[in-house]
């Protein structure tokens, strides 16, 4: 281990192993290290007898739950837009040839009690139940607009500037009302809260461009495909590129202690009397508890059933997302559901998890709104987190931490925090102009 590398990164979350494969690529010499003994730190992947063990302090669930090594419950689940950042980082990286993704079957707005399939183009505008008749045509305008919208055709802005007009001008031009305003920007866009109605709408109509494009891509129900076997084989196939590429990956490294030189600049790492040196240290909040601030807690459920969510369609997997003006509240809920159909869970059985930004100290209180949307529940676990976000200055210290996981059952806020952090270590911009077809076999079989 006492060798010198470019990067040590610590912790093989998500976050960690997506860049330690980015920087493996790049040429960089790696060292990956985790004090767990198992891959995915926080956003790890749990079988029965583990989700036991951590939730009810025993390792025998009931046996009518069926075989343990059917359950790969990812602890962060969040699915991934079709034609979003994630899959263009995979894709670049050849990462997608270590994995099986399938389209996601639903993905469903919550308004006044009931449940809606989010509608996203011109077509599903004038189907949805959601609006009513002279609603639905107003927002079929905007669909239209937003599709044929292109940055470089001033032709097609029909004289609007969005770097300059807010969006909120934006849906006022179309009359939208107050509800439709609320799945597009929450269930449609994917904001986690209302500041985007007075910042330019440029990037709203990209957000909205890229949901139409990616649910246009598999011609399914939804934006979203998950791995077979859940997220849980990410980390893994990042590890087998970073082996590739000449990095190295240690499990079960006791302490990993990051070492500073008399400036504060971190200059290696030590495990069991052991340093290894490095020019710069990436990892998650847990390993430097010092150079990052509490910013917030997640609440959440975890519940296995034995029947898909009530009016998604019977949808085998889906997401819906509780906009926080329908709950009176000030962040969103999302409800995560997957099953045998992605094989992570023996067949009859889906999980499906709640979750939302805590803002009392009771999550079974708190997440009611969205576990009611269940029906009948085999068993529930119930968790709160904290949330972390870096304080520290990575040009004097050298160390680049992620932030962690919010509530959002979608991949596109963890992304962006995995492309600001490249453009720091690295200070250039990741290029994402990949061919997107290569992902797609896979994921239509």
């Amino acid at each position: 281990m006492d060798e010198e590398y470019d990067v040590i990164v610590l912790g093989t979350g998500l976050k960690e192993c997506i860049l330690s494969g980015l920087l493996s690529v790049d040429g960089l010499k790696v060292l990956h290290m985790d004090r767990n003994d198992y891959y995915g730190g926080e956003s790890t992947s749990l079988n029965l007898v583990q989700l036991w063990k951590r939730f009810r302090g025993d390792d025998k669930p009931p046996e009518s739950l069926g075989s343990t090594k059917d359950y790969n419950v990812d602890m962060v689940p969040k699915f991934m837009m079709a034609n979003g950042a994630l899959v263009r980082v995979l894709i670049h990286t050849s990462v997608t040839k270590y994995l099986n993704f399938k389209a996601v079957d639903g993905s469903f707005v919550y308004n006044k009690g009931k449940i809606y399939k989010v509608p996203a183009t011109d077509v599903e505008a004038l189907k949805s139940t959601l609006m009513g008749l002279f609603e639905k045509r107003r927002a079929r305008k905007l669909f239209i607009y937003v599709q044929d919208y292109d940055e470089n055709d001033p032709k097609s802005h029909e004289g609007l500037d969005l770097n300059k007009v807010t969006t909120r001008e934006v849906f006022a031009k179309y009359g939208l009302d107050d509800n439709t305003v609320d799945f597009i920007g929450h269930a449609l866009a994917l904001h986690t809260n209302d500041d985007y109605l007075d910042k330019p709408a440029v990037d709203t109509v990209k957000r909205m461009k890229l949901y139409a494009d990616s649910l246009a891509r598999f011609q399914g129900g939804s934006p979203y495909i998950y791995p077979l076997y859940g997220l849980g084989e990410l980390p893994q196939g990042f590890a087998r590129l970073s082996a590739v590429y000449g990095g190295t990956y240690m499990l079960n490294k006791p302490e990993c202690k990051v070492e500073f030189d008399q400036n504060g600049k971190a200059y290696g790492v030590t495990s069991e009397g052991e340093t290894a040196k490095c020019k710069k240290v990436v990892c998650d909040p847990s390993y430097l508890p010092d150079k990052v601030k509490k910013v917030g807690r997640v609440a959440r459920a975890i519940c296995i059933m034995s029947h898909p969510i009530t009016d998604t369609n019977n949808s085998d997997s889906v997401q819906i997302i509780l906009p926080q003006k329908q709950l009176g509240r000030k962040s969103d809920m999302y409800v995560f559901c997957c099953s045998y159909s992605h094989n992570i869970a023996p067949e009859g059985k889906y999980i499906a998890f709640v979750s939302t930004e805590a803002e009392t100290d009771r999550p079974e209180v708190e997440l009611k709104p969205g576990i009611d949307l269940l029906g009948p529940v085999d068993e529930t676990f119930f968790d709160i987190y904290d949330r972390y976000e870096p304080v520290n200055n990575s040009q004097k210290d050298s160390c680049f931490i992620s932030t962690s996981y919010d509530a959002t059952t979608h991949f596109e806020s963890t992304v962006q925090d995995v492309l600001s952090m490249y453009r720091k270590i690295t200070g250039k911009e990741l290029d994402l102009s990949v061919d997107l077809s290569a992902a797609s076999a896979a994921a239509e079989e």
